[in-house]
C-alpha cells in the first residue's frame, strides 16, 4: 500500500504504508485513517514532532554506532549493509515530510492524504 501526502505548496510525497503510518502517528494523527489532513493551525504542532522524532532517531543511531565502534563497521561491510544495500531509518523517511511541512506553513496551505 501507498500513502500520498499532498499540499499545494509542494510536490507529492510518497511513501509505502508502514513509514507513512509510523510517521502519521508521529503527527499526532491516527495512523488506522486512511484519510487525513493536517490543518494550517496543527502545522506548527506537526512540525515540532516531527523534528523532536527525527532528533531522537538520530541520537538513538549515533549512541549505537558509538557502542558497535570499528568493529561494528568490519560486520556491516562484511555483512553488506553498507551502499544501497543500507537500513533506511526514520530519521532518512521523515525529511522529504518536515520538508513539505515547512513548506505548506510558509504557503499557509494544509497537508492531506488518502484523498
Amino acid at each position: 500500500m501507498l500513502v500520498t501526502f499532498k499540499s499545494h505548496a509542494s510536490a507529492d510525497v510518497i511513501m509505502f504504508g508502514d513509514a507513512a503510518k509510523k510517521l502519521i502517528g508521529i503527527l499526532g494523527k491516527d495512523s488506522a485513517d486512511a484519510k487525513g489532513i493536517i490543518t494550517v493551525q496543527q502545522l506548527p504542532e506537526a512540525i515540532a514532532r516531527l523534528r523532536a522524532a527525527i532528533e531522537e532517531e538520530r541520537a538513538r543511531q549515533a549512541e549505537l554506532e558509538r557502542q558497535r565502534g570499528h568493529a561494528g563497521e568490519e560486520a556491516e561491510k562484511e555483512a553488506g549493509n553498507t551502499g544501497m544495500a543500507a537500513p533506511v531509518g526514520l530519521a532518512q523517511r521523515a525529511w522529504p515530510l518536515l520538508a513539505m511541512l515547512e513548506e505548506s506553513l510558509r504557503e499557509e496551505t494544509p497537508v492531506v492524504w488518502g484523498v
